[in-house]
């Protein structure tokens, strides 16, 4: 199958039947037709219909390598430049629909994925490991345009630097066996985003050389038995995009995910029992600079849309003439102008890397990701300061339709807008910043990649001081 539409995501995901718990109920019937999927579900079957629209069939599909037929751009195994640019333009066309906002949007594990398959000449030749079943599934999932969630992180036990699990129970999943048919797998995981309504999981766990069971990696359907996802309180404040407009579309579900002794077949196992494999491939691999590649190219797009939100919140209350709201407005300016900066640096320097794809360059791009973590946060905080009191002041929707729509026209209404038009806004402006929504969107790119300290520490390490300290012996 090439690449879907929405009904076909849809229709394959409710055929799934995938067991779905939230707030102490499984999901039963289609889980299209949820509160808490309706919208996301949705949202993404519009970014599939996108793939047949004339108008952008040429920026999201290309012809298969294998097939001839039209699959998802971010598939692409760059082996130029150009196509780098490609990519980059396939990932912020799908981002500009959701504003930024869908980190788990089908182009983030489609280019994971690509990555990691472009990498396997890692794994060649060493014990328990099957490159040729992962070169394979990534052909696989780029035929049938299928949706993937992950899992790379255990559950918070014991957050301690050299923390052993000895619990005879596994609380982390772990191989406990294997037999003729595959391995077998216990334990949980999180924090699978889209959980449930993806068609696949794939997982990789890392850790220490003494973790038995430990360093592994697989991908099953979504539906295997023994596998469940556990879903945290859904944030869609309701369906009326009116009182929630972010949320109502964007909200991605995070979820536990439980294998009560799955069965994963051997030509889904990866490699597994060996960590020191495990870890090496997810720092010496493609991933890195690929993922980051897909995640800077978003994040732009997420920051224009906080520009359009402060510069809008300007100019309806009318407060452009103050420095201070200027400065804050140039602080986006600047943000977004950097990112811009650093992705296309990455793409200048990028070199063709030892699996023969175009790589962008990765320092570049890990400075980026050093720096939105922080950023992101202050972002938000702009929109609160520019909105201040305006951010609690906003009727719904149903307010508008009762009698006392008099008073609010009267009332509500600002400089450059209606009142209805200036509540709306601020209810867009409070649903990214305030809401439960909002929040979640703040924490969740905190920790995009992992604590912001040990990145920047990784950046640290891996960058190359010694010219500049030589300029410094040099004077000295």
């Amino acid at each position: 199958m090439p690449a879907i539409n929405g009904k076909q995501y849809i229709e394959r995901i409710n055929r799934l039947n995938s067991e779905v718990w939230i707030d102490g109920k499984q999901v039963t019937g289609n889980i299209s037709e949820h509160p808490a999927f309706k919208g996301i579900m949705k949202t993404q079957a519009a970014l599939f219909d996108m793939q047949h629209d004339p108008q952008y069939k040429e920026i999201l599909t290309y012809d298969s390598p294998t097939t001839g037929n039209l699959v998802g751009l971010s598939f692409l195994e760059p082996k130029s430049k150009e196509d780098l640019a490609k990519k980059r333009m396939m990932v912020q066309e799908w981002a500009r629909v959701t504003h930024g906002l869908m980190g788990r949007s089908p182009d983030y594990m489609n280019t994971t994925l690509m990555a990691f398959a472009s990498s396997v000449k890692l794994l060649e030749g060493k014990k328990n490991c099957f490159p040729q079943y992962f070169r394979s599934y990534y052909e696989y999932v780029r035929e049938n345009d299928l949706t993937l969630t992950h899992s790379f992180i255990e559950p918070q036990v014991n957050r301690a630097y050299y923390y052993l699990e000895t619990a005879e129970e596994p609380i982390a999943a772990k191989v406990i066996g294997e037999n003729d048919q595959g391995i077998i797998i216990k334990g949980a995981r999180l924090l699978a985003t889209q959980g449930g309504i993806t068609d696949e999981i794939l997982v990789l766990s890392t850790g220490s050389s003494l973790e038995e069971g430990k360093g592994y990696c697989f991908s099953i359907p979504s539906n295997t038995k023994g596998v469940k996802f556990i879903c945290r309180e859904s944030l869609v404040g309701g369906e009326s995009t009116f009182n929630y407009p972010l949320s109502s579309k964007y909200e991605e579900m995070d979820t536990i995910v439980v294998f009560d002794n799955v069965l994963i077949p051997w030509e889904r196992v990866f490699f597994y029992d060996d960590t020191t494999v495990a870890n090496d491939f997810m720092i010496s691999s493609s991933f890195h600079s690929f993922s980051l590649h897909q995640v800077i190219a978003r994040q732009i797009i997420k920051t224009e849309f906080v520009l359009g939100i402060v510069q809008s919140i300007i100019k309806t209350i009318n407060i452009a003439e103050y420095q201070h709201v200027q400065e804050k407005a140039t602080e986006v300016i600047v943000a977004l102008e950097s990112l811009k900066a650093l992705l296309m640096k990455s793409e200048m320097e990028a070199k063709i890397n030892r699996f023969g794809l175009m790589e962008p360059d990765r320092l570049t791009l890990h400075a980026a990701i050093t720096i939105f973590p922080r950023i992101y946060p202050r972002l938000t905080e702009i929109i609160q300061l520019l909105g201040a009191s305006g951010l609690m002041s906003i009727p719904t929707e149903n307010d508008f339709n009762s009698p006392i729509r008099k008073d609010l026209d009267h009332y509500m209404q600002a400089k450059a807008a209606s009142a209805v038009e200036r509540v709306k806004l601020f209810r867009l402006a409070w649903d990214l910043t305030m809401s439960p929504f909002g929040t979640r969107q703040t924490i969740y790119e905190r920790f995009f990649f992992g604590d912001p300290i040990r990145v920047a520490s990784l950046l640290y390490s891996a960058y190359d001081k010694e010219p500049y300290v030589q300029r410094i012996n040099d004077i000295l």
